[in-house]
């Protein structure tokens, strides 16, 4: 994904005078697995968002989080070199405003406030930790940002490493939102103890997130034929299922995702081991929790007998840009 193609495609943008009112900014969605980078210039005047330039890096910030409930030294390392990375790639850009969030891992650590105030101290970047609720807004609008011809009402679900959040709601305002405690992370550290699973272990995982899916989702059920998915799950499925070597983020943004999609995906990942899983293409840093994922997609998916979902590379970064547009 470094240095992708921008996706003005499905933007519109209108160059003629806007030069002047125009502002590049970086928004940093600090994940449990992942921490993203996107620089985008924003157009006050008509509304638009310009991607410029797309990073992730597998920081795995929430690695252990979930039994120890701090994040250690290594993860912090990871984050810095990260941050360090992200701040010189924004001044080489030109970015004039660098706004960063971290959500579920920094959540729960109890060493939260030390990490941010090393990162500060360290890069300079002004790390926010928002609620679970913050994250589903921000997601909720930011993965359909540019697009057109959005249904009302409709679904976004954001599956994390260490959270997923669902909500519900029109372009204009949400009406149900929910963030729970299942990511990919989470519950591969909390169920499988090899690659692949064990009988045992893959049903008491899929029993844990039928649990929880089923005491959260009845209010989603009636924008059900309306769904888009973001994060790495979704993208990594869409990619495999297309038959894409390479991440090619244009082909996977709207890349319409079935459910018998997901479910081939799921037999076949039930049974691979994660040497199997990474000659399938899937990198590193995402391979050992890709399973788990892709079960959580599964079962919410079948719970809320949705037959497709959209799949969108945008989310929490585009809706931090767009929280921001608004403010200009």
């Amino acid at each position: 994904m470094n240095g992708s193609p921008a996706l003005s495609d499905h933007i519109l943008i209108n160059f003629s005078d806007i030069e002047e009112t125009m502002e590049r900014i970086s928004c940093i969605d600090i994940g449990t697995n992942t921490a993203l980078l996107l620089i985008a210039d924003l157009e006050p005047e008509s509304g638009t968002i310009l991607p410029v330039f797309h990073k992730q890096t597998i920081v795995r910030l929430g690695k252990n989080v979930d039994a120890e409930k701090v994040i250690d030294s290594d993860a912090l390392k990871r984050l810095m070199n990260s941050m360090a990375d992200y701040l010189r790639i924004s001044k080489e850009h030109g970015a004039e405003t660098i706004i960063a969030a971290g959500t579920s891992a920094l959540r729960d650590a109890e060493n939260r406030q030390e990490v941010l105030e090393m990162v500060a101290d360290k890069t300079g970047i002004i790390i926010q930790c928002i609620s679970g609720q913050e994250e589903a807004e921000l997601t909720f609008f930011g993965a359909i940002a540019g697009m057109g011809n959005i249904p009302n009402p409709f679904t976004v679900i954001d599956i994390g490493g260490g959270s997923t959040e669902i909500s519900m709601g029109s372009t204009q305002a949400i009406t149900e939102s929910v963030s729970l405690d299942i990511g990919s992370v989470r519950l591969t550290e909390r169920f499988f103890s090899t690659l692949p699973p064990s009988l045992q272990e893959f049903e008491a995982a899929k029993a844990n997130i039928n649990k929880i899916f089923t005491s959260s989702i009845l209010p989603f059920f009636s924008a059900r034929k309306n769904v888009y998915g973001v994060a790495g799950t979704l993208t990594t499925i869409a990619q495999f299922t297309m038959g894409l070597k390479h991440f090619d983020p244009i082909k996977v943004h709207n890349f319409p995702l079935s459910y018998n999609n997901v479910h081939a995906f799921l037999e076949k990942l039930k049974m691979s081991s994660l040497e199997d899983i990474i000659s399938l293409g899937i990198p590193d840093g995402r391979a050992d929790v890709i399973t788990m994922g892709t079960l959580i997609l599964h079962q919410f998916m079948r719970l809320l007998g949705i037959e497709e979902i959209r799949v969108s590379i945008q989310g929490l970064r585009f809706g931090l840009a767009q929280k921001e547009l608004q403010r200009l």
